[in-house]
């Protein structure tokens, strides 16, 4: 049961992330992610054959501790956005956006459940919620990172100089490989970076609870 909870929360999570992009995009003026079947809450258009089925079953199976998988990526064209700025910044925080708002109101469900003792502590209905939460809590910290391809790298193009045009080009090309360098490092050499700040936000949303 423990591991349909987890897929269920991991396909939550990954969803509403990538319905979030198309809706702000459609918001936007852009209609790609609809030609596209994306802006919708179904999950399969948005599934990754690998990322989103294959690698989080078999971490989840393997008993790993760490979990991540990923969607599709919501296509979308800015030269159609109504804001031309600020318009790709608006569509890519919209994902973490979502995640947030969505521990947040799991978080609710969670103290009215515990207030008004609806179910027992050790319930499938709590773990289910809890995990929720966390899910929801990586992928928008994860996402926040602002290396290509996650979507903070996106907020810190719109914001950089055009002076650092090189930067954005070196990112551009070799973040994915950074990125994977990253994880490695915290994981491998006990950096716990990203262990810390994703502990750091689900504490403060767990102590609304």
């Amino acid at each position: 049961m423990l591991i349909i909870i987890k897929i269920l929360s991991i396909l939550y999570a990954i969803v509403i992330h990538e319905f979030s992009h198309a809706y702000v995009a459609f918001k936007q003026g852009d209609l790609t992610a609809k030609l596209n079947n994306r802006l919708t809450l179904n999950p399969i258009p948005h599934m990754d054959m690998f990322g989103t089925i294959m690698l989080p079953a078999i971490l989840i199976l393997s008993g790993s501790p760490l979990v991540i998988g990923w969607a599709k990526p919501v296509p979308v064209n800015p030269l159609n956005f109504k804001n031309k700025k600020w318009g790709n910044t608006l569509v890519s925080l919209a994902g973490p956006a979502s995640n947030l708002i969505s521990a947040l109101l799991f978080v609710i469900i969670l103290k009215i459940i515990f207030v008004w003792q609806l179910v027992g502590v050790d319930s499938y209905l709590i773990v289910f919620l809890s995990y929720l939460i966390i899910i929801n809590v990586v992928l928008m910290v994860f996402n926040l990172i602002p290396i290509p391809p996650l979507d903070g790298s996106n907020f810190l193009f719109d914001i950089l100089p055009a002076k650092y045009n090189s930067v954005k080009v070196f990112l551009s090309q070799n973040g994915p490989w950074l990125l994977l360098i990253l994880l490695i490092a915290d994981s491998f050499f006990g950096l716990g970076i990203f262990s810390r700040i994703i502990g750091f936000f689900i504490d403060i949303i767990y102590g609304l609870v």
